[in-house]
């Protein structure tokens, strides 16, 4: 049973995801006790290793997930895309539930339709976010497709603090998915572009942090 007061583990593999999710904690689920654990490294090794992970990469992050239960987490929620076979076995060993950056954004998107759109900033993501929403749409026994449009300056302009330039970039590449059932903002990150691609097309647009949040809530609190 969880405490009365959840204890909820925000799990960063870089700075630039945390904004967004402390945004959505304090707006959908202000009596959890979030805290933040960071190690950005993981980000920088990531980019390294190309679009498979290795084992040693692997392991680090899941001791970085034992730490978590460690200090009284009651979940972990990972922020970072572009780790799925770690959190996938994180998930696997871990006593708490752990909730995935992008499958209740997922969720949400292929409700609206077959054809999902999604836009990225971080390119070594893109694979694992791929594969992962192909494997839910086959267990959901549905038939999504999903097609992603990379803006790689987009996140080095926001490492360096430019969010409106980051977000005008993101903006400018929605018009390429006006077609598709919904668009969705791969990155905990990407989600400050969110009202800006919202004025750029006229279809669903999801993004990640409320979704996990609300899906975190669920796992902990039911």
């Amino acid at each position: 049973m969880a405490k009365a007061t959840p204890r909820i583990v925000l799990y960063h593999a870089t700075p630039v995801a945390m904004d967004p999710v402390k945004e959505a904690m304090e707006r959908l689920w202000p009596d959890a006790e979030a805290v933040n654990l960071l190690d950005d490294g993981l980000t920088i090794d990531r980019a390294k290793e190309g679009d498979e992970l290795s084992e040693g990469l692997i392991e680090r992050f899941v001791d970085f997930g034992r730490y978590a239960v460690s200090i009284g987490a009651d979940g972990i929620l990972v922020t970072c895309s572009a780790f799925g076979p770690a959190i996938d076995r994180m998930a696997e060993e871990l006593p708490v539930p752990v909730v995935k950056p992008n499958e209740a954004m997922f969720r949400a998107a292929m409700e609206k339709g077959e054809r999902i759109g999604m836009l990225a900033t971080f390119a070594p993501a893109v694979p694992t976010m791929e594969d992962e929403f192909r494997t839910f749409a086959a267990q959901s026994g549905l038939s999504s497709t999903l097609e992603t449009v990379v803006v790689p300056e987009a996140i080095d302009l926001l490492r360096k603090g430019n969010v409106a330039e980051h977000n005008r970039l993101v903006g400018e590449a929605a018009p390429e998915m006006a077609g598709f059932d919904a668009l969705m903002l791969a990155h905990f990150s990407t989600s400050r572009a969110a009202e800006t691609v919202r004025g750029k097309v006229g279809v669903p647009v999801f993004t990640a942090p409320d979704a996990a949040v609300a899906r975190m809530q669920t796992l902990v609190t039911r």
